[in-house]
């Protein structure tokens, strides 16, 4: 039984691209539940259209049976620009209202498909199920797949703000070697999953790239720019020429997003620690702090 693609968003209000599993009702077990996970990007649908259908594919792909994925981009502000920090934070208020959304309507994890992972540790703090974000989830499935890794990003601006993201996730000693394409504008790479000189000229930049990072001690290489992600993979480029695997980064998020919630579900309701970092306000608190905010933290009880 294979999952199978909606265009109609059934089940999410907006213009969600939507995948269903062919199951029946939820149920607590671990194995052949119905699981629905919300798929954060940042791009805005009708500026990216032939990256939304493949992304579609790809993680269509990845989909176990009866897990349906509901796709949502950036519609009221934004969505062509994030490696800017300014658009990015502009960007981040829509995604952590979607991350409330998502839990409000009964989706089992949030998955944010942006490699600047925008609003992750915020939205984890407010959330009650499993929130992963692209860069995080593709660091540490590449420390499974290889000792060290090359780091493929689409520009200068983009390098910089990824790169403070693999500090703060303490995994920069992983990371043998970076190159950079020459992508000033990201939605030039809607261009590329067309057949044409665009296509031709982004995937000679990121092979010559990853060569280059391979050479220099990378056994694992991560395109570092979710769009590039799925570009490659539909081109067929999951290695390199000296055959270091080449990561798909969607679908390493999907694989984790249906192994965070099975495993919460094992766990009694358990995952994200309430401890520290993603602590959330004592009831006896959470009363005072509404009248000032409005309605936060859902799932605290007064």
């Amino acid at each position: 039984m294979l999952p199978y693609i909606r265009e109609d968003g059934a089940r999410a209000r907006g213009r969600g691209w939507t995948s269903r599993g062919e199951s029946g009702a939820m149920a607590p077990n671990i194995t052949g539940a119905l699981m629905r996970l919300w798929y954060q990007s940042l791009t805005r649908p009708d500026a990216w259209p032939t990256y939304a259908k493949a992304l579609r594919r790809v993680l269509n792909a990845g989909a176990d049976p009866g897990t349906e994925i509901a796709i949502h981009g950036i519609e009221k502000r934004g969505g062509i620009g994030d490696q800017y920090r300014y658009l990015e934070f502009i960007e981040t208020g829509e995604v952590l209202d979607n991350v409330a959304r998502a839990e409000a309507e009964g989706f089992d994890a949030v998955l944010l498909g942006n490699i600047v992972d925008p609003g992750l540790r915020i939205a984890r703090e407010i959330a009650g199920i499993p929130v992963l974000g692209l860069c995080e989830a593709s660091l540490l499935t590449a420390c499974q797949m290889g000792a060290s890794i090359g780091i493929v990003f689409s520009n200068d601006k983009h390098e910089a703000r990824v790169a403070e993201n693999i500090r703060s996730y303490g995994l920069a000693s992983r990371v043998a070697a970076t190159a950079r394409m020459d992508v000033a504008k990201l939605t030039d790479l809607e261009a590329a999953f067309a057949p044409g000189a665009v296509r031709d000229a982004v995937l000679s930049q990121f092979h010559k790239a990853a060569e280059d990072c391979v050479a220099r001690g990378a056994e694992v290489v991560i395109p570092a720019v979710g769009v590039a992600m799925v570009l490659l993979f539909e081109a067929g480029v999951h290695e390199t020429a000296r055959g270091a695997p080449v990561l798909c980064g969607p679908l390493a998020l999907m694989q984790q997003g249906q192994a965070a919630v099975k495993l919460k579900r094992a766990m009694g309701g358990r995952f994200t620690s309430r401890r520290g970092a993603y602590g959330q306000p004592p009831p006896a608190q959470i009363a005072e702090l509404r009248r000032y905010y409005g309605a936060i933290f859902p799932g605290v009880k007064e």
